[in-house]
């Protein structure tokens, strides 16, 4: 009875696991077969390099989204890891039994609230906040705001891993004579280093991603950046804002850009990857 259990569950498993692979391989069959006939239909140096987005002009040039979306994403890279790896440091080693039962009830609270209500937040917010200094709807907007949105996600997933390191480590540096800060900044921290990039690829793909909140604070203008207090249009945010009207090239060109940023996603993925590897060697 139990190996037939055992046998059970097995296969269970192994169909939710093929699931999940045969999800991710028929997206990218849909993308790659409908983007690459456009991009080459386009010419890819026109398409990638190309700095106009003029749909009734049949000018399709998405150099601009991918700027801005590097650059509000490392916007929030800046603002959200560093803050929310000190905050996961708090909760696993610093913060009192008592304020833990407040603090991470909230902290799991941010991961519920739905994206448009981040947006509504930035747009009432942010957004008046920062128009004293020039800024308004912008890279700064919106770096900010996805900062504040991927604060759970890293912030989970980074106290998740610093907590499943053994006490052995923490009891072994204390023993050679380190303190508590030493101990938990210089081994457990370290120890811990794979699930805290792991927290870190979650977020910035949460943050590349992002679009309902982005489209309401960084301005949707499809033009290169020309600094950190101008309006921008990410690849999410063209794709929302035009896949509604679109037809024939118009609509295949948004299809291209989704593949565009799907490749984005699987090459950051793929360079955290690298850099855990290395860290670990």
């Amino acid at each position: 009875m139990n190996n037939f259990k055992e046998r059970t569950f097995q296969i269970i498993f192994t169909l939710a696991a093929s699931a999940s692979i045969l999800s991710v391989f028929l997206i990218c069959l849909f993308l790659f077969a409908k983007g690459i006939p456009t991009v080459a239909k386009i010419g890819p140096l026109k398409f990638l390099l190309g700095t106009s987005w003029k749909p009734l002009n049949n000018v399709f040039g998405i150099l601009p989204m991918i700027v801005a979306s590097i650059y509000v994403t490392i916007g929030s890279i800046i603002v959200g890891v560093p803050l929310g790896l000190l905050t996961a440091i708090y909760l696993a080693y610093f913060c009192p039994p008592k304020l833990h039962t407040v603090l991470k009830p909230g902290v799991e609270l941010l991961a519920g609230i739905p994206s448009i209500v981040y947006g509504f937040f930035g747009l009432v917010v942010l957004v008046p906040i920062l128009q004293r200094i020039g800024a308004g709807k912008s890279i700064l907007t919106a770096s900010l705001l996805l900062g504040i949105m991927i604060l759970p996600t890293i912030i989970n997933v980074a106290e998740t891993s610093l907590k499943s390191v053994p006490d052995s480590y923490y009891h072994g540096a204390l023993a050679l004579g380190a303190t508590h800060e030493r101990a938990v900044f210089s081994v457990l921290v370290p120890a811990a280093r794979s699930g805290i990039v792991a927290g870190i690829i979650l977020g910035v793909g949460r943050a590349i991603g992002e679009t309902m909140a982005v489209i309401m604070v960084a301005g949707n203008q499809p033009i290169l950046p020309r600094g950190l207090f101008k309006g921008v249009r990410t690849l999410t945010a063209n794709i929302v804002l035009e896949m509604g009207y679109a037809t024939d090239l118009h609509r295949e060109a948004l299809i291209a850009t989704g593949m565009v940023l799907f490749i984005f996603i699987l090459i950051i993925n793929l360079l955290f990857s690298l850099l855990n590897q290395e860290a670990r060697s």
